[in-house]
């Protein structure tokens, strides 16, 4: 989890550097719409891109014509921004901490993937997910863990599994939660994203891994509930 852009284009803007917002606030106006997408591969060469995945910025003001010298201008200094990342999922992960609303371009027939601001969408994959667990009870805790991960500065601990997140004790159990519903919210983004005729560098989905580990987090918040201390004031 811990990839990043592989280019920077607004200092401390690198996600490279892994330096949390502050109080939850983001670099970025409250209005940006950020497209996520993937170059398509020029028409001279039978090579690849080297960009794998761009985030660039939806125009918040229309272009005008200056009139003495003819060029086309813009107002919006987001224009000018432009990300490089390695992968689908660290570009999600960057628009998800930057708490940017973003869409994922699915070139293969112009579809989209939206997250808006507010987070719904998310909030109703988590249910679905923990329904399907057998853990709808817990709807609730996990929407509200997942409402302050801006403000609690959750950070991106470099976890190599999702069971490393379950495992790592530094972290309260609204972290843990939160990273993990983050963590399969993308996973389900890039298997969408593969559905639509896009491959992640032909990886395989780490979905179910996710899942099992949000049922041993609460396999151990019950087995803590039972025994001596409690996982909810970790």
């Amino acid at each position: 989890m811990a990839d990043g852009p592989v280019d920077r284009a607004v200092p401390g803007a690198n996600d490279n550097r892994r330096t949390m917002l502050s109080i939850g606030r983001s670099l970025f106006p409250s209005d940006a719409v950020a497209r996520i997408y993937r170059p398509s591969r020029s028409a001279t060469t039978s090579a690849p891109s080297r960009d794998q995945w761009k985030l660039v910025f939806e125009a918040r003001s229309p272009s005008f014509i200056e009139p003495l010298m003819g060029y086309t201008g813009s107002r919006d200094t987001l224009k000018q921004v432009e990300l490089k990342f390695p992968t689908l999922a660290s570009a999600i992960r960057y628009a998800q901490r930057q708490g940017l609303c973003y869409v994922v371009d699915v070139p293969k027939d112009k579809a989209r993937i939206t997250m808006d601001k507010s987070g719904e969408k998310r909030n109703t994959f988590s249910d679905a997910t923990l329904g399907k667990l057998g853990l709808a009870g817990l709807s609730d805790k996990y929407r509200r863990a997942m409402s302050n991960d801006a403000n609690r500065n959750d950070g991106d601990g470099g976890w190599a599994s999702p069971m490393d997140v379950v495992t790592d004790n530094r972290l309260p159990l609204d972290a843990r939660r939160s990273i993990l519903m983050n963590w399969a919210w993308t996973e389900f983004l890039i298997d969408q994203a593969t559905n639509e005729g896009m491959p992640e560098n032909g990886r395989p989905s780490r979905l179910d891994e996710v899942e099992q580990a949000l049922l041993a987090l609460e396999r151990g918040v019950d087995a803590q509930t039972d025994g001596p201390g409690h996982l909810e004031a970790a």
